[in-house]
């Protein structure tokens, strides 16, 4: 039998970062490779980076590290958005001998020699400008859910934002292969697909960068909600201005598609909105959730929002606590503004204080806790769906209900991935809510 060699594989960042790790482990499956978990012994370490905060650029060399400490003549390759941006400066880490940008990271096979350690990191990397092409993607790591990929790159000109940099214009997957890659993912017996992309509500810009859409993300929905064998469609985040009435409207009545939406509000302030260059102001935001709210009452609405951009003073910053304090939403994802490289906000005038940006944090986090319990207790005594987690943390199973409330219930390995009728009893102390098996079918 000839000796496979075994590649680890380490990803930081998004849900599309996952979706693309998983893709590359099958292509180097293919190419003779056997894919073990990161915490053992390998011949080959990737790692797909992130360039999103601050905190990313840190863990790539935490994870470098890691992957040193168990294998030191391992080959090490670094991948993705921060490889692009900064290939030089990934290539100088110690123990790193590749580095592969936004085109060539999918050509991984094609660039892996002998695996012997290079004493300075090779660094193959193209103008953003080139990346011009699609390639589609799916995660089937998780049992009970899969990332799929349906869009990449953005053509929104964000002042805080390298994500254009780093994957560069906005382009789609040709509706048949979605589809074909939604039908191979059902046949693998896992429930629920997670559509992803960066800017995914622009679907249907043309896979060559032309702007003509060949279908719309209406279009995309109404064709995943008719393939059988697909127990659970999630949306994941939307912008605001690309999520249109007919959208919400049709995922109400959906057969698959699930009543939770995350939309990135960033700033409840349009002072800031228009700083950002976000390409909507709030009250846009407050009609998106209203509307949901009509259809949908018992949906789950999750916001992501920056604090300390520049400029942002205590006013703006009170403008969209009381926004979101006001609006009926379910949770937030809160990002403190960390300064990244060649773009616009750098330069910006205004600079927030790190140890002020930390207080505004904290302050949102608080709100969330406090929005997510209310959501929570909003739909104790309902009857809901749940789909079992495959983890035994500590004598529990976890699952999460259609509008995204978590649950959990004594440990049964039999319940992994799969869908029971509940209803949801009471809140426990870590904040999950406690359930009973119900009566009726799913």
């Amino acid at each position: 039998m000839e000796n496979r060699k075994k590649v680890a594989f380490y990803t930081l960042g998004c849900k599309l970062n996952f979706s693309e790790t998983s893709t590359i482990a099958r292509n180097l499956q293919d190419e003779g490779f056997d894919r073990v978990d990161f915490e053992e012994v390998a011949d080959m370490y990737v790692i797909n980076t992130c360039s999103v905060t601050e905190n990313a650029d840190k863990q790539f060399k935490q994870v470098v590290r890691k992957a040193m400490k168990l294998n030191d003549k391992a080959f090490v390759a670094a991948v993705g958005c921060y490889a692009q941006l900064k290939p030089e400066e990934l290539a100088s880490v110690d123990g790193v001998d590749l580095v592969l940008g936004a085109t060539e990271k999918f050509k991984l096979a094609d660039y892996i020699n002998d695996l012997s350690k290079n004493d300075f990191g090779e660094v193959h990397s193209c103008e953003i400008s080139e990346a011009d092409f699609y390639v589609g993607s799916y995660s089937i790591g998780d049992r009970t859910r899969a990332f799929l990929k349906v869009q990449d790159g953005c053509d929104y000109k964000c002042t805080y934002c390298t994500i254009p940099l780093a994957r560069g214009i906005s382009r789609s997957d040709e509706l048949e292969n979605v589809l074909k890659n939604a039908k191979d993912i059902s046949e693998q017996n896992i429930k629920e697909i997670v559509l992803t992309g960066v800017n995914i509500g622009d679907y249907g810009k043309g896979e060559f960068g032309n702007k003509k859409h060949e279908h719309t993300f209406l279009e995309l929905v109404q064709e995943l909600d008719k393939i059988e064998g697909i127990e659970r469609l999630r949306i994941s985040s939307i912008e605001p201005n690309l999520l249109k009435n007919e959208t919400i409207e049709f995922v109400s009545k959906s057969r698959t598609f699930v009543p939770h939406f995350h939309i990135p509000l960033q700033s409840g302030s349009n002072d800031i909105l228009k700083l950002m260059k976000r390409r909507y102001q709030r009250e846009v935001y407050t009609e998106r959730v209203n509307k949901i709210r009509e259809v949908m009452p018992h949906a789950c609405i999750g916001v992501d929002v920056i604090v300390g951009f520049p400029g942002e003073t205590d006013e703006h910053f009170l403008e969209t606590y009381h926004f979101l304090n006001e609006m009926n939403i379910s949770y937030l994802h809160v990002f403190t503004y960390s300064e990244r490289d060649n773009t616009e906000a750098v330069t910006m005038e205004g600079v927030v204080p790190a140890n002020v940006r930390a207080k505004r944090s904290k302050m949102l986090r608080g709100l969330s806790v406090k929005k997510r319990r209310a959501f929570y207790e909003s739909q104790l005594g309902s009857n809901k769906t749940v789909l079992f987690e495959s983890e035994n943390k500590e004598g529990y199973i976890h699952g999460f209900t259609e509008n995204y409330v978590k649950v959990k219930t004594p440990w049964n390995p039999e319940l992994v991935n799969t869908l029971h009728a509940i209803n949801l009893t009471k809140i426990d102390e870590d904040g999950s809510v406690r359930m009973d098996f119900a009566a009726f079918a799913v």
